[in-house]
């Protein structure tokens, strides 16, 4: 459809607010990747979603988002940084930095699958409006998709980290009030276009994560909740924890609202939940091992994605359904995610790794380029 060279993500899952599953489509099926790539060409702009076979690569389905002329996708205007995933998505590696103090493959995934609902019908986006500073949140339909949205709703204000909810009724965002108070909201798409105050944030720096139903919002970096959603991993500024207990209400993740927090030693990132009580960490090393969540005890041998001597990196992107493997993106450390190099294109794989073995299976990268693709979902 659009031919362009552009940026691919794998997005993750996420469950609808009311707990039921979305219509069944390629996008919703089990053993299903599903990744999204950013395309620009001359007059324009716009997310291509797809869904994969797992281990052939086969491409199932493909839908398209078409990207509004005033949506910030790219943070290289003089008016002023937009934090939203999009930018991430569309604009990193073009000779700009990230929005988020994040900037590596491990924190990019989940905040970028955000944006989509669960069915992958409806994006949230962040719209510049004329004046100084001010956006509001919004959302944009596919183009398969027949009802649009009006995000023209409601008074514009300091608006930011637009994600959308789930069932694809709300989206949700940052905001500052009259006062100068940071604040999370939401507000409905296609409905009252008012905002409904969720609960405190920490400014617009920390990205937004849905989570439990009814949704909640929890502002902080690379969150990922554990299988049965009583816990979550994530980190936070002068917060102290690997692992913590979920939140009751929609909060930002500070010293004050961290419940139950464990320190899981050796654990430079969490790539996801191996079951209820264990977590699969990256280490300082850059080895891959499974750890008890509560102790942070090793559970079995340490998983090495990459030799220690031929000069690369590996970063744990994403976890399938079934808790049995996981995504590694391997690149030199000079070469990370977006950078636009034939270099970069040669040097960076994906590769499938087992957690209970040793073996790895690389992705070809002739079906998905690696210098600029992200996995944040195994269906």
């Amino acid at each position: 459809m659009l031919a362009a060279v552009g940026t691919v993500l794998l997005l993750g899952s996420c469950t609808s607010e009311s707990g039921h599953a979305p219509p069944d489509s390629p996008f919703t099926r089990k053993n299903t990747v599903i990744t999204a790539t950013c395309e620009m060409g001359a007059r324009f702009a716009a997310i291509a979603v797809r869904a994969w076979r797992p281990g052939t690569w086969e491409r199932l389905a493909e839908r398209y988002f078409s990207i509004p002329q005033n949506a910030e996708f790219s943070n290289a205007s003089d008016a002023g940084p937009v934090h939203s995933p999009l930018v991430d998505l569309c604009d990193v590696g073009r000779n700009n930095e990230s929005p988020y103090q994040l900037n590596d493959m491990e924190s990019k995934a989940p905040r970028i699958r955000s944006l989509f609902d669960q069915g992958f019908t409806r994006m949230a986006v962040v719209y510049r409006l004329p004046g100084k500073n001010r956006t509001l949140a919004g959302s944009v339909d596919s183009e398969d998709v027949a009802s649009p949205t009006d995000p023209w709703g409601g008074e514009a204000s300091d608006e930011q980290n637009a994600v959308m909810s789930p069932d694809g009724r709300r989206v949700w965002f940052t905001y500052s009030k009259a006062s100068g108070e940071a604040r999370i909201g939401s507000r409905s798409i296609g409905g009252d276009k008012q905002i409904k105050d969720e609960g405190p944030a920490t400014g617009h720096e920390l990205p937004l994560s849905l989570t439990g139903h009814p949704s909640r919002a929890l502002q902080a970096n690379t969150v990922r909740l554990s299988p049965d959603g009583r816990r979550f991993a994530a980190t936070a500024p002068g917060v102290y924890g690997t692992v913590f207990d979920a939140l009751t209400t929609s909060s930002a993740l500070t010293r004050k609202t961290a419940r139950n927090a464990t320190l899981v030693g050796d654990c430079t990132s969490v790539v996801g939940w191996v079951s209820d009580q264990r977590v699969l960490c990256r280490s300082g090393s850059g080895v891959f091992r499974v750890r008890e969540a509560a102790s942070g005890q090793t559970v079995g041998e340490a998983i090495n994605v990459v030799r220690p001597d031929d000069g690369t990196i590996a970063e744990g992107v994403l976890m399938s359904a079934d808790r049995t493997s996981f995504v590694a993106f391997v690149h030199y450390p000079y070469l990370p995610h977006g950078m636009a190099s034939d270099t970069a294109v040669e040097a960076s794989e994906f590769r499938v790794v087992s957690t209970t073995s040793q073996q790895i299976r690389p992705i070809p990268t002739d079906l998905i380029r690696a210098a600029d693709t992200v996995f944040l979902d195994w269906l």
